[in-house]
């Protein structure tokens, strides 16, 4: 049976940290980075005999998040208590929520490979993270700083079928939730980290497989190599007539594989109970409608004004939507040059390898970029020269148009004086204007890079090519 015959199908359980100073059912704070076991107290350690006490932000921002995706927001929901053993967990249960989730019933559309694409999303719910084990060589150690720093899960539907649409998925989403302060979405500090589940089907099936869950990815290339290897490993199965397990799976970024860890639970296996330590949580009209007037232009409809006002195309706009700071930057600078289209090359095509990320943070400020975009754009200075001078802003601020100036930077677009260089450098490769005459065309290029080298690079590339076929043309008469 050929692999071609199946499809996968594609669902995310999306974990991002929330915003807060303190824990969700505590006063702990949740830095990251701080010693081991120094932010946690008996709440969050899960003592005998204490009592949890909701942090009203977590819901909040929780709800933000849910209106920002087009939810339906629960008008009364509760916690439950999700049981499980893990060493890491002190109270051998999490307090999450099951049937009353605070938001059901969206959807994110995104630009994927294919075209246009929308996912519903099922539900987002809040629920406190567990502790984090650190592997000694043969001892394990604790870390409970973690536990009890407040998330969201937000559950998608299984409409996404390709690697590739689940990363771009993710990157939507991350775009939503940084957009709306919700969460950092750190993935390298885990604040933002997913599940990933994937089953295959043969095509025009509507039954589902047998699914595996792959766990804790916390980039968006593992998603996508997580996802390649097990669509493989399941279509092979398949292929010679073997059945797939449900499994819990890991993914191992050195091997690029996945391996089982453990066989897939159920909601049966979790014992959801109502939590009683914690009263139900009562949402009304005007909590929501506050939280809504919050809202900033959210990353769909800030694209689709960048392309009306600025002509971008939706690559463009994709990128730069995708980190708040980045169009934050771009739209900074944008109204000082009338060449918006070359300032985002020059930003996403040249600027960004060397800046921060996480959030993105430049090195040259906006107003410095707009000005190269302006020296590019008016033909002052050609390409080479101005990736030359952002290396030159990277290193320090410097005054653009006065190291031009002074330096004489500026593209030579003098005809008299280009014919003279292209006539000298024609008499001086007599072998390369015979191999053009003969067809070969790379000799052109050839010819041009010795011009722009006895020009320092400042030659004016379209005109310096229109004397080289002119020349060449009149010479062979």
């Amino acid at each position: 049976m050929s692999n071609q015959e199946y499809e996968a199908v594609i669902g995310l359980e999306v974990h991002a940290e929330l915003k807060t100073q303190s824990k969700i059912f505590c006063a702990c704070p949740t830095d990251f980075g701080a010693p081991p076991n120094t932010q946690c107290c008996p709440v969050c350690m899960g003592y005998p005999g204490t009592m949890p006490v909701l942090n009203r932000r977590a819901v909040e921002l929780c709800i933000k998040a849910g209106l920002a995706l087009g939810c339906k927001i629960t008008r009364i929901s509760r916690t439950d208590r999700k049981q499980y053993f893990y060493p890491d967990l002190p109270k051998a249960y999490q307090i999450s929520q099951d049937e009353a989730p605070l938001c059901r019933d969206g959807e994110l559309t995104f630009s994927a490979e294919t075209g246009q694409r929308t996912v519903c999303i099922k539900r987002i719910h809040i629920e406190e993270d567990a502790g984090k084990l650190i592997h000694a060589g043969e001892k394990t150690l604790i870390d409970h700083n973690r536990c009890g720093v407040p998330l969201i899960e937000i559950v998608s539907a299984p409409d996404l079928r390709t690697p590739e649409q689940a990363s771009a998925y993710l990157r939507a989403l991350r775009g939503v939730l940084l957009a709306c302060g919700v969460s950092d979405c750190r993935m390298q500090e885990g604040s933002l980290r997913c599940d990933v589940n994937v089953s295959l089907r043969k095509k025009g099936c509507d039954a589902l497989g047998v699914r595996t869950e792959i766990k804790n990815l916390n980039s968006f290339s593992f998603v996508e190599k997580a996802l390649r290897y097990e669509i493989k490993r399941q279509s092979d199965l398949l292929g010679r007539g073997e059945h797939v397990e449900s499994t819990t799976c890991r993914f191992d970024p050195a091997s690029g594989k996945t391996y089982p860890m453990r066989s897939k639970e159920s909601t049966v296996d979790y014992r959801f109970l109502p939590e009683p330590d914690l009263p139900p949580i009562c949402i009304r009209d005007e909590d929501i409608e506050a939280i809504r007037a919050t809202l900033p232009e959210l990353p769909r409809m800030r694209a689709a004004r960048m392309r009306a006002d600025y002509g971008l195309t939706d690559y463009d706009t994709d990128l730069l939507v995708s980190d708040p700071a980045l169009a934050d930057f771009f739209e900074c600078g944008v109204g000082e040059t009338k060449y918006p289209k070359i300032m985002v090359n020059l930003l996403l095509s040249d600027l960004l390898r060397h800046c921060g990320s996480d959030p993105f943070f430049s090195p040259v400020s906006a107003h410095r970029l707009a000005e190269l975009a302006t020296l590019l754009g008016e033909s002052t200075v050609n390409s080479s020269t101005a990736k030359k001078l952002l290396l030159r802003l990277i290193d320090g601020d410097i005054d653009l148009f006065r190291i031009v100036a002074d330096e004489g930077l500026a593209q030579i677009r003098d005809r008299e004086k280009l014919s003279a260089v292209v006539c000298e450098v024609l008499a001086a490769n007599p072998r390369a204007v015979a191999d053009y005459r003969n067809g070969k065309t790379a000799a052109l290029r050839a010819l041009q890079g010795q011009a722009m080298a006895r020009t320092a690079g400042r030659a004016e590339p379209v005109l310096l090519e229109e004397l080289f076929c002119a020349m060449l043309a009149q010479s062979e008469k």
